[in-house]
Protein backbone atom coordinates (compact mmCIF):
# COMPACT_ATOMS: atom_id res chain seq x y z
CA UNK A 1 0.00 0.00 0.00
CA UNK A 2 1.26 3.35 -1.04
CA UNK A 3 2.50 5.48 2.12
CA UNK A 4 2.51 8.84 2.99
CA UNK A 5 5.09 11.85 3.27
CA UNK A 6 4.96 11.13 7.36
CA UNK A 7 4.81 7.23 6.78
CA UNK A 8 1.10 6.66 7.28
CA UNK A 9 -0.90 3.96 5.11
CA UNK A 10 -3.65 5.82 3.47
CA UNK A 11 -6.24 4.86 5.78
CA UNK A 12 -4.51 5.16 8.46
CA UNK A 13 -4.65 8.28 11.29
CA UNK A 14 -3.00 10.68 12.49
CA UNK A 15 -1.74 9.75 16.35
CA UNK A 16 -4.83 10.68 18.33
CA UNK A 17 -4.56 11.40 22.27
CA UNK A 18 -7.76 12.77 24.18
CA UNK A 19 -6.82 13.95 27.78
CA UNK A 20 -10.32 13.81 29.24
CA UNK A 21 -10.64 16.20 32.56
CA UNK A 22 -7.61 18.03 31.36
CA UNK A 23 -9.69 21.53 32.93
CA UNK A 24 -10.08 21.39 36.28
CA UNK A 25 -12.75 24.16 36.31
CA UNK A 26 -15.15 23.32 33.49
CA UNK A 27 -18.18 20.42 34.10
CA UNK A 28 -16.40 18.95 30.78
CA UNK A 29 -13.46 19.10 29.32
CA UNK A 30 -10.66 17.23 27.13
CA UNK A 31 -7.73 18.10 25.63
CA UNK A 32 -7.67 16.09 21.84
CA UNK A 33 -4.25 16.05 19.44
CA UNK A 34 -4.91 15.10 15.50
CA UNK A 35 -0.94 14.54 15.16
CA UNK A 36 0.53 18.31 15.44
CA UNK A 37 -3.51 19.48 15.97
CA UNK A 38 -4.25 20.18 19.54
CA UNK A 39 -7.63 21.68 20.38
CA UNK A 40 -8.97 22.29 24.15
CA UNK A 41 -12.84 21.52 24.41
CA UNK A 42 -14.03 22.86 27.41
CA UNK A 43 -18.35 22.03 27.74
CA UNK A 44 -19.87 24.82 30.44
CA UNK A 45 -23.01 23.40 32.05
CA UNK A 46 -25.70 25.95 33.15
CA UNK A 47 -29.36 25.19 34.86
CA UNK A 48 -31.76 27.51 32.65
CA UNK A 49 -32.25 27.43 28.78
CA UNK A 50 -32.11 30.82 26.09
CA UNK A 51 -35.39 33.20 26.51
CA UNK A 52 -36.76 31.64 23.27
CA UNK A 53 -36.91 27.93 24.96
CA UNK A 54 -38.14 28.64 28.25
CA UNK A 55 -40.63 26.88 29.20
CA UNK A 56 -40.91 24.83 26.65
CA UNK A 57 -39.11 21.35 28.66
CA UNK A 58 -36.05 21.32 26.54
CA UNK A 59 -32.33 22.25 26.81
CA UNK A 60 -30.17 23.52 24.24
CA UNK A 61 -26.42 22.84 23.19
CA UNK A 62 -24.28 25.03 21.45
CA UNK A 63 -20.48 25.62 20.57
CA UNK A 64 -18.21 28.31 19.94
CA UNK A 65 -15.06 27.89 18.17
CA UNK A 66 -11.82 30.27 17.78
CA UNK A 67 -7.58 29.61 17.29
CA UNK A 68 -5.39 31.19 19.46
CA UNK A 69 -3.06 33.94 18.09
CA UNK A 70 -0.07 31.18 17.16
CA UNK A 71 -1.85 28.21 16.61
CA UNK A 72 -0.56 28.77 13.08
CA UNK A 73 3.13 29.63 11.72
CA UNK A 74 2.36 33.55 11.78
CA UNK A 75 0.01 35.32 14.02
CA UNK A 76 -3.23 36.10 13.48
CA UNK A 77 -5.06 38.88 15.19
CA UNK A 78 -7.30 38.11 17.86
CA UNK A 79 -11.34 38.48 16.76
CA UNK A 80 -11.89 40.07 19.83
CA UNK A 81 -9.57 42.63 19.12
CA UNK A 82 -10.79 42.87 15.44
CA UNK A 83 -14.63 43.87 16.68
CA UNK A 84 -15.81 41.32 13.87
CA UNK A 85 -15.57 37.34 14.29
CA UNK A 86 -14.72 35.82 10.86
CA UNK A 87 -16.86 34.07 8.37
CA UNK A 88 -14.72 30.62 9.08
CA UNK A 89 -15.31 31.15 12.70
CA UNK A 90 -18.76 31.38 12.30
CA UNK A 91 -19.30 28.52 10.15
CA UNK A 92 -17.27 26.15 12.07
CA UNK A 93 -19.08 26.94 15.21
CA UNK A 94 -21.97 26.16 13.76
CA UNK A 95 -21.10 23.08 12.63
CA UNK A 96 -19.24 21.38 15.99
CA UNK A 97 -23.17 22.84 17.06
CA UNK A 98 -25.12 20.81 14.31
CA UNK A 99 -22.40 17.44 15.22
CA UNK A 100 -23.57 17.66 18.85
CA UNK A 101 -27.08 18.15 18.54
CA UNK A 102 -27.47 15.11 16.23
CA UNK A 103 -26.86 12.87 18.63
CA UNK A 104 -28.69 15.07 21.81
CA UNK A 105 -32.22 14.37 22.90
CA UNK A 106 -33.38 18.26 24.27
CA UNK A 107 -36.38 16.98 26.03
CA UNK A 108 -34.30 14.27 27.83
CA UNK A 109 -31.74 16.92 28.74
CA UNK A 110 -33.88 19.18 30.19
CA UNK A 111 -34.11 23.00 31.13
CA UNK A 112 -30.39 23.15 30.75
CA UNK A 113 -27.86 24.87 28.43
CA UNK A 114 -24.80 23.11 27.87
CA UNK A 115 -22.00 25.36 25.91
CA UNK A 116 -19.05 23.74 24.03
CA UNK A 117 -15.88 25.95 23.62
CA UNK A 118 -13.49 24.57 21.55
CA UNK A 119 -10.17 26.06 21.30
CA UNK A 120 -7.46 25.73 18.55
CA UNK A 121 -3.83 25.26 20.16
CA UNK A 122 -2.16 24.54 17.71
CA UNK A 123 -2.98 24.08 13.88
CA UNK A 124 -2.29 21.29 11.54
CA UNK A 125 -5.10 20.38 9.76
CA UNK A 126 -8.50 18.93 10.77
CA UNK A 127 -9.31 21.52 13.96
CA UNK A 128 -13.03 21.69 13.18
CA UNK A 129 -12.90 17.60 12.91
CA UNK A 130 -10.87 17.48 16.18
CA UNK A 131 -13.29 19.98 17.54
CA UNK A 132 -16.11 17.57 16.82
CA UNK A 133 -15.12 14.80 18.39
CA UNK A 134 -13.57 16.05 21.48
CA UNK A 135 -16.18 18.07 21.91
CA UNK A 136 -18.48 14.75 22.09
CA UNK A 137 -15.98 13.70 25.09
CA UNK A 138 -16.35 16.85 27.38
CA UNK A 139 -20.43 17.12 26.58
CA UNK A 140 -20.63 13.40 28.00
CA UNK A 141 -18.64 14.12 31.53
CA UNK A 142 -21.18 17.57 31.02
CA UNK A 143 -24.19 15.74 31.02
CA UNK A 144 -23.10 13.71 33.78
CA UNK A 145 -22.11 16.39 35.85
CA UNK A 146 -25.70 18.02 35.74
CA UNK A 147 -27.26 14.79 36.53
CA UNK A 148 -25.15 14.12 39.65
CA UNK A 149 -26.14 18.17 40.89
CA UNK A 150 -29.79 16.49 40.32
CA UNK A 151 -30.63 19.13 36.89
CA UNK A 152 -30.58 16.26 34.48
CA UNK A 153 -33.01 13.21 35.57
CA UNK A 154 -31.11 10.32 36.91
CA UNK A 155 -32.68 7.76 34.39
CA UNK A 156 -32.72 10.35 31.48
CA UNK A 157 -30.75 9.46 28.48
CA UNK A 158 -29.64 12.93 27.21
CA UNK A 159 -27.24 11.47 24.38
CA UNK A 160 -28.90 8.69 22.12
CA UNK A 161 -25.15 8.30 20.34
CA UNK A 162 -21.74 9.78 19.77
CA UNK A 163 -20.34 11.73 17.26
CA UNK A 164 -16.97 11.86 15.43
CA UNK A 165 -15.42 13.84 13.03
CA UNK A 166 -12.49 13.38 10.18
CA UNK A 167 -11.21 14.62 7.00
CA UNK A 168 -10.42 13.17 3.52
CA UNK A 169 -9.17 13.92 0.40
CA UNK A 170 -7.89 13.04 -2.68
CA UNK A 171 -3.99 14.35 -3.27
CA UNK A 172 -2.00 13.56 -6.60
CA UNK A 173 -5.22 11.55 -7.36
CA UNK A 174 -4.83 9.54 -4.45
CA UNK A 175 -8.07 9.60 -1.69
CA UNK A 176 -6.49 9.38 1.55
CA UNK A 177 -7.42 9.89 5.28
CA UNK A 178 -6.89 12.42 8.25
CA UNK A 179 -4.98 15.22 6.16
CA UNK A 180 -2.38 17.66 7.95
CA UNK A 181 -1.90 20.51 6.09
CA UNK A 182 0.80 19.99 4.09
CA UNK A 183 -1.51 17.36 2.22
CA UNK A 184 -4.66 19.65 2.96
CA UNK A 185 -2.71 22.71 0.98
CA UNK A 186 -2.59 20.58 -1.97
CA UNK A 187 -5.35 18.46 -1.70
CA UNK A 188 -7.60 18.02 -5.36
CA UNK A 189 -10.47 17.06 -3.23
CA UNK A 190 -10.93 18.29 0.10
CA UNK A 191 -14.01 16.61 2.83
CA UNK A 192 -15.44 16.95 5.84
CA UNK A 193 -17.21 14.10 7.12
CA UNK A 194 -19.11 13.86 10.64
CA UNK A 195 -20.61 10.22 11.53
CA UNK A 196 -22.53 8.79 14.99
CA UNK A 197 -21.15 6.17 16.69
CA UNK A 198 -23.47 3.60 14.63
CA UNK A 199 -22.03 4.18 11.12
CA UNK A 200 -25.06 6.82 10.19
CA UNK A 201 -23.79 10.44 8.53
CA UNK A 202 -24.87 13.75 10.18
CA UNK A 203 -22.58 16.11 7.55
CA UNK A 204 -20.53 15.37 4.33
CA UNK A 205 -18.75 18.64 3.25
CA UNK A 206 -16.59 18.36 0.05
CA UNK A 207 -15.53 20.35 -2.61
CA UNK A 208 -13.39 20.23 -5.50
CA UNK A 209 -10.59 22.54 -4.83
CA UNK A 210 -8.68 21.52 -8.13
CA UNK A 211 -10.43 18.93 -10.10
CA UNK A 212 -13.63 17.08 -9.92
CA UNK A 213 -14.00 13.84 -8.64
CA UNK A 214 -16.26 11.19 -9.70
CA UNK A 215 -18.51 8.55 -7.96
CA UNK A 216 -15.88 6.38 -7.64
CA UNK A 217 -13.90 8.59 -5.77
CA UNK A 218 -16.79 10.12 -3.64
CA UNK A 219 -17.44 6.63 -2.69
CA UNK A 220 -14.07 5.86 -1.46
CA UNK A 221 -13.47 9.06 0.28
CA UNK A 222 -16.71 7.97 2.16
CA UNK A 223 -15.42 4.27 3.32
CA UNK A 224 -12.16 5.95 4.15
CA UNK A 225 -14.15 8.97 6.20
CA UNK A 226 -16.47 5.83 8.14
CA UNK A 227 -13.55 4.08 8.64
CA UNK A 228 -11.65 7.06 10.62
CA UNK A 229 -14.77 7.86 12.36
CA UNK A 230 -15.37 4.07 13.82
CA UNK A 231 -11.61 4.33 14.97
CA UNK A 232 -12.24 7.60 16.37
CA UNK A 233 -15.11 6.31 17.86
CA UNK A 234 -13.43 3.37 19.96
CA UNK A 235 -11.08 5.86 21.30
CA UNK A 236 -13.35 8.38 22.26
CA UNK A 237 -14.99 5.34 24.40
CA UNK A 238 -11.75 4.00 25.42
CA UNK A 239 -10.74 7.69 27.25
CA UNK A 240 -14.72 7.44 28.99
CA UNK A 241 -13.46 4.56 30.18
CA UNK A 242 -16.46 2.66 28.39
Amino acid sequence: MTTRADGRALDQLRPVTIERGWSSQAEGSALISFGGTKVLCTASFTNGVPRWLTGKGKGWVTAEYAMLPRATNDRSTRESVKGKIGGRTHEISRLIGRALRAVVDTKSLGENTIVIDCDVLQADGGTRTASITGAYVALVDAIEWGREKGFVAKKATPLSDSIAAISVGIIDGTPMLDLPYEEDSRADTDMNIVMTGSGKFVEVQGTAEAAPFDKAELDQLLELGAKGCADLTQLQQAALGR
